[in-house]
């Protein structure tokens, strides 16, 4: 064993050792105790969790344990879904049919639509149909079928067979993980064939990124980079796991921080 796998394999172990003492680790304290950039420290924790060790959070990791109900997931991290959604929301053309997938994020974008846009909005989950259905100029299609608890999402054979009649011109994809070599994957079985069966009918597919899904891969695929026609990533997304993106053929957007949303800048990288 080499002396950097040495390291490695001791910086992992103190990682977890942290988390069960702690329950949780910050990246940037770590960082600064090991003496390491926290990008390292972000792949140590994409490793360990990707191996099962740890569930990656905003920042940092905390213990393995049941996974956070929707309703959870939406009070969490606010201001950086905001940031996600209105740089997404510059993507949808006055006149578009689009299909918004569950999730928290893609709730975001939905209350960050602006009211002026004349659009068609289909969606599989109550919670971003109610946040649309008030809103001047949106016409609001409920894909219907019974919820899941977890995702908030009706994805089941009524789910299927109501999205048959659709072809949106945007599909904005709810993600578990993005991974420049697997694309787009979810957690589940039936949540990753709904999604790819929505993807597949429409002509542009783009998803919003939240740090700790990138670079991860679930355990289901959904749909693969060349299908991507656009990510958004957060301001601070990691450099290197942004630029693989880009070079697996996604077109990648950064959103303003959200201390400075509202600038109207943003960074766009690659050309597909």
């Amino acid at each position: 064993m080499s002396i950097s796998e040495l390291l490695l394999g001791e910086r992992h172990r103190l990682i977890q050792d942290r988390i069960g003492r702690d329950g949780r680790v910050i990246s940037a304290e770590l960082a600064a105790e090991l003496g390491v950039s926290e990008d390292t420290i972000r792949r140590d924790l994409r490793e360990m969790a990707a191996a099962g060790l740890c569930r990656r959070v905003y920042g940092g990791a905390l213990p393995l344990g049941p996974a956070p109900s929707f309703s959870q997931r939406v009070t969490a991290d606010v201001e950086r879904k905001t940031a996600l959604a209105h740089a997404t929301v510059s993507l949808v053309a006055p006149g578009m049919t689009v299909f918004l997938d569950a999730g928290s994020t893609n709730l975001s974008i939905a209350r960050a639509m602006p009211p002026d846009r004349s659009l068609t909005i289909a969606t599989n989950a109550p919670a971003i149909a109610a946040a649309l259905i008030d809103t001047p100029g949106i016409d609001v299609i409920q894909i219907g079928g019974p919820i899941d608890r977890k995702t908030g999402a009706a994805t089941g054979a009524k789910a299927l067979r109501d999205a048959e009649a659709l072809r949106p011109d945007l599909c904005i994809l709810g993600v578990c993980g993005l991974h420049p070599d697997a694309g787009v994957t979810a957690d589940s079985f039936e949540e990753a064939e709904f999604k790819r069966f929505v993807a597949q009918r429409s002509r542009a597919v783009s998803i919003a990124v939240t740090n700790d899904k990138l670079g991860m891969a679930a355990p289901y695929a959904v749909i693969g980079p060349a299908a991507l026609s656009h990510a958004v990533f957060e301001a601070d997304a990691d450099e290197q796991e942004v630029a693989d993106c880009a070079a697996a053929g996604i077109r990648v957007t950064r959103a303003d921080p959200p201390a400075t949303r509202g600038t109207g800048h943003q960074k766009n990288i690659g050309s597909n």
